[in-house]
């Protein structure tokens, strides 16, 4: 609903803050008091066209900004999170719009730039406005079928009917998809075939690169640590080591049996150091041979296979290869070799299954199409219902010759759609004998705006409006019209009231009585010339203001007691 608008320099109003309340409010006044001038500056800051001859004399530009609060699920949710600007629950929706002399005009909601197309968008969300010259939503054919489908409780047929032409499309794009393959069999066959065979010849296995990456890592490093074991063993001399040991012992054991022939003693120092260095050399040839063995058993543990390293390298480079031919990764070979497979079965299992979906695709539309006819017998019980009400709306309104109808028309079975097989359209005609046409082309004037009021309090007896639905915006419905027609408006407008917002501009007393708010507009001069200005009316300034409308400049004490027969009516 809205809540509040807020007016700077807009005509003849300097600085305006309105509250607006849930239920009826009225605005009224003298003509040229300044009426419109709110109704357009609603209309500025909910993207309708502005221009710099809105902007008040001597003010640089102007302002308008108008509040709105949200109901919980209102269909605006999720087209402000699409734009990026996501209102939470609760927290009012504040709509600005600025115009500057130069023409120019900014757009802005909760404080964040916008273009002007969003403003509109969500202003043709929260406003519905029948007026003299427009009646926005009504008027648009492609609203009819959506207002008849809430009115007849269709909801339930025209989800049954979406889901089976979701299904349908479905299985009509399958077979779209199935069979242009079938087309490119030959092709297609010849160069799956090739894949596959590549694929076969190779085998990849899951996680293998991976493997072989780590392997080809460890094996580069083997055959470096071979490297560096065989030149140690060079280095020390290897098997020539422990020879060379030997005979050098072998030489100092002879060396002390000479020293002995020559008379040397046991205890000699001669002796004790032949003996001590042959027991040396005896524990270095010990430890030479160990340290041999070890490094042998060191080359033996890393037990490098010639060549191994080579394969590993190839397997490697040829999995990348075929990786990079079919533009996948590596680690997604073996589920393309699986996908190649199974193309190949459905290409040569095509006719087959092209059979088994022409098949549900001939259920799939019998489905649909009784669908499509359930959903059109439920719209035209709605249709002919609808007609009923609005007829006896009609009426009361002064609008006894005029006659409403909702055209359902079917469309060729081909057009079908989600929304169900039917053109859907609200006719009307002015006198007995004329052509039926769309209201747009047909009311005109104040019986545009009544034929709008006699529709919408029509669809609110069923479904119709709620807290959700748009703020309703009635210019002057009363147009030409008094007495009884007046008071059958205003009963309307009250009813509409109970279950959405309305705000109705009305010189008519019977209709003003009705309101749960009263505004009056009035203009004085201000010292820098005329300006417009907004007032609630309490109780008793309602009655005053409603004897105002009944008797002219003079309130009388006649004029006095019809207000108050009129609000008590």
């Amino acid at each position: 609903m809205l809540t509040r608008l807020s007016i700077q320099d807009v005509v003849l109003v300097d600085r305006l803050d309105l509250d607006i309340r849930q239920g009826l409010s009225v605005l009224t006044g003298e003509t040229g008091a300044g009426k419109s001038i709110i109704l357009d500056s609603l209309g500025l800051a909910t993207g309708a066209r502005g221009d710099a001859g809105l902007i008040r004399t001597g003010a640089p530009q102007a302002s308008v900004t108008a509040e709105f609060d949200l109901a919980a699920g209102h269909p605006l949710y999720e087209f402000l999170e699409d734009k990026g600007l996501a209102v939470e629950p609760g927290e009012p929706l504040l709509l600005r719009r600025v115009v500057s002399r130069d023409g120019r005009s900014k757009a802005f909601v909760n404080d964040q730039s916008v273009s002007v197309s969003v403003l509109k968008a969500l202003g043709d969300g929260l406003l519905e406005v029948h007026g003299q010259h427009e009646t926005v939503g009504l008027l648009d054919p492609r609203t009819h079928g959506a207002m008849l489908d809430a009115y007849g409780g269709c909801e339930g047929a025209l989800a049954a009917t979406a889901a089976a032409f979701r299904t349908l499309k479905a299985l009509r794009d399958q077979y779209r998809d199935l069979k242009r393959q079938s087309d490119n069999a030959t092709a297609e066959i010849e160069e799956l075939t090739l894949r596959l065979q590549e694929l076969d010849r190779l085998n990849p296995l899951p996680d293998e690169e991976a493997q072989l990456a780590s392997d080809r890592a460890l094996l580069g490093a083997s055959e470096r640590a071979l490297e560096d074991i065989n030149e140690a063993r060079t280095t020390v001399g290897g098997d020539q080591l422990s020879q060379r040991l030997s005979k050098a012992f072998r030489a100092l054991d002879h060396a002390r049996t000479r020293a002995q022939q020559a008379g040397a003693g046991e205890g000699h120092a001669v002796l004790k150091a032949l003996s001590d260095a042959a027991e040396a050399l005896d524990r270095t040839l010990i430890a030479a041979d160990e340290a041999l063995a070890l490094m042998d058993a060191a080359a033996d543990a890393l037990d490098v296979e010639p060549g191994k390293l080579d394969r590993v390298e190839e397997r490697l480079f040829a999995l990348r290869a075929m990786a990079r031919k079919l533009n996948i990764l590596v680690e997604d070979l073996p589920k393309k070799r699986v996908e190649i497979a199974h193309s190949l079965g459905r290409i040569e299992d095509a006719d087959a299954e092209l059979k088994k979906l022409a098949a549900a695709i001939a259920a799939a539309e019998q489905a649909f199409h009784a669908a499509v006819e359930t959903l059109r017998q439920k719209r035209l019980a709605a249709g002919e219902a609808l007609s009923a009400a609005v007829m006896a709306e009609l009426v009361p309104l002064k609008l006894d010759k005029a006659a409403f109808r909702v055209a359902i028309r079917p469309l060729e079975p081909e057009k079908y759609g989600a929304a169900g097989g039917d053109v859907i359209t609200f006719e009307v005609r002015t006198n007995p004998g004329a052509d039926w046409g769309g209201m747009a082309a047909i009311a005109s004037g104040g019986e545009l705006a009544r034929f709008a009021l006699a529709l919408k309090a029509a669809l609110s007896t069923r479904g119709g409006e709620d807290a959700a639905g748009p703020v309703m915006i009635f210019d002057e419905v009363d147009q030409g019209v008094g007495g009884a027609v007046a008071d059958a408006v205003g009963l309307r407008l009250r009813k509409l009231a109970q279950r959405s917002q309305v705000i109705v501009v009305t010189h008519s007393p019977q209709v003003a009585a009705r309101g749960d708010q009263h505004l009056k507009v009035s203009k004085a001069d201000a010292g820098e010339g005329m300006r417009s200005r907004v007032v609630e009316l309490s109780k008793d300034e309602t009655l005053e203001e409603l004897a105002r409308m009944l008797s002219g400049a003079e309130i009388t004490p006649e004029a006095r007691a019809a207000a108050i027969a009129l609000v008590k009516g």
